[in-house]
């Protein structure tokens, strides 16, 4: 399936994962289904390669989004990533980033309640405002995080200068 097939589908809403398996081989991204209730797909960003999981829950009716940028953070720095991530949540609308404290990975994360009169379905407009939400966030915030933890920022300074909007043309 290529882009111009999915958009033709676009009224016709699927189960979530397969949504999400149909948008990514549109992109041409890899992807690998694991089992009816999940799937993950790879995509390069302008900074790192990025995993996106999306993990589907049945018996609850949400599907969770998850974008790893492949982000670890040693030991030393949990405590200002953990500052980093409370900044950078309060600028959030969808989704958060947290640190998964057992691997050290930082990650940024959305669940959606799906429900409605067809089920358990979800749209591509929906599957797009996930996915690009979650990309468009760590694209965002990759290099506050670097700055804190490999330009010794404090994480007010590093989401200052990450964030830093240009003015004009170059």
């Amino acid at each position: 399936m290529n882009l111009d097939d999915l958009e033709d589908e676009r009224s016709e809403p699927s189960a979530p994962i397969d949504m999400l398996e149909s948008y990514f081989q549109a992109h041409g991204w890899s992807c690998e289904r694991m089992g009816d209730d999940e799937i993950v797909a790879t995509v390069q960003g302008s900074w790192t390669q990025y995993e996106l999981r999306g993990v589907w829950r049945p018996e609850d009716r949400v599907l969770q989004f998850l974008c790893l940028p492949d982000i670890r953070v040693p030991a030393d720095k949990r405590n200002a990533i953990y500052e980093t991530i409370g900044l950078i949540n309060e600028q959030l609308w969808l989704g958060h980033f947290e640190l998964w404290v057992a691997s050290g990975l930082a990650l940024y994360r959305n669940a959606t309640l799906i429900e409605g009169e067809e089920g358990s379905v979800l749209s591509l407009d929906q599957a797009e405002t996930l996915i690009e939400t979650a990309i468009d966030e760590c694209e965002r915030f990759y290099p506050v995080f670097q700055f804190v933890l490999w330009g010794n920022k404090t994480p007010a300074d590093a989401i200052a200068s990450a964030l830093i909007e240009t003015r004009g043309e170059a």
